[in-house]
């Protein structure tokens, strides 16, 4: 509780002397990869760190996808960059290669997306379709002006993971379903499949435990409804049309003002949407968040998301079942 509580006043000490940015890569990062070290082991970290190269550089061995051009497409959607790109490849790959269905990826750049990683998804991932930042700046100019949705803007550029949100869904309409990058399929994914084909409700996938950042009453008071319980977005189809920004403008304003800045806003946002609707929730025990070692080692379930401590499982073996 005293840690909680150091970490609370710190945070707003910074805040208010404007040195957040700061203190976070003086401090908090530093300490946060000391404590990720002290929990994984010095040579399960350097192990994680092989593994995850060896991930990246075997990208350039996956196969190019053949596209069936007579049957209908069903769009997936990323965001990606240069740190993630291979991890949505071996994402979209192990989908596509777990199904029968012509899967077309639309992957969203970060901005930090070069020749080579945009070379090689259009050469595992033909009728793949990549928008760049600079196309879709304009968009947001036009929707969510920054006049009109300071907070938002602010906050996409400094906290990326807001992005699922905007850039995804200002200005466009339809269906559409995101997925994490960090994430591998090794059955057919039935029940997502049936999702994309009849979409009805939004779909999210099931947590661990909640991961909102910002106590539950807060949120609750804001959005008018019970917040549902372990919602989690590393699966996440939405209606792009039925989002309102000037309501997810105030919330995330009210949000901040109240109890400052946390990495988890994005997924505390779209529980707040989800409030009091009727929702598709992903069968936990197939799609699973944070598998153990044993699960890791030997797949029995349709999907993996590979979130905290389950990185070292992701980087050292899951994505050989993949190659």
């Amino acid at each position: 509780m005293s840690t909680d509580i150091e970490k609370y006043n710190f945070k707003h000490i910074a805040r208010k002397l404007g040195l957040g940015v700061a203190f976070y890569r003086l401090y908090y990062a530093p300490k946060g990869y000391l404590e990720k070290l002290m929990r994984w082991g010095f040579i399960n970290t350097y192990l994680t760190n092989v593994g995850k190269k060896r991930m990246e550089n075997a990208t350039f061995q996956l196969p190019s996808i053949s596209v069936n051009q007579s049957s209908d497409i069903l769009d997936i959607y990323f965001m990606t960059g240069k740190k993630y790109w291979y991890q949505t490849c071996f994402c979209a790959y192990s989908m596509i290669d777990q199904t029968q269905t012509n899967i077309r990826p639309i992957i969203y750049d970060d901005g930090t997306l070069e020749e080579i990683h945009i070379n090689e998804i259009i050469r595992i991932f033909p009728n793949a379709k990549i928008l760049y930042l600079k196309d879709i700046e304009p968009i947001l100019d036009n929707y969510l002006p920054t006049s009109k949705f300071p907070y938002l803007r602010e906050r996409r550029l400094k906290q990326p993971l807001l992005r699922k949100l905007t850039d995804f869904h200002v200005g466009s309409q339809g269906w559409k379903l995101f997925l994490d990058s960090d994430m591998l399929f090794f059955k057919p994914p039935t029940f997502l499949l049936n999702w994309l084909k009849f979409p009805d409700y939004p779909c999210y996938m099931v947590d661990i435990f909640n991961a909102y950042g910002y106590p539950q009453d807060l949120m609750t008071s804001l959005a008018g409804a019970k917040i549902p319980d372990l919602v989690n977005i590393g699966i996440f189809g939405l209606k792009s049309e039925d989002i309102d920004w000037e309501q997810i403008e105030y919330w995330l304003k009210n949000l901040i003002e109240t109890e400052g800045t946390h990495y988890n806003v994005t997924q505390c946002l779209s529980a707040m949407f989800l409030a009091g609707k009727k929702c598709t929730v992903v069968p936990a025990e197939d799609y699973i968040v944070m598998p153990n070692q044993e699960e890791v080692i030997q797949p029995q379930a349709v999907l993996h998301h590979y979130v905290a401590d389950s990185k070292p499982g992701y980087f050292r073996y899951a994505w050989k079942h993949i190659i």
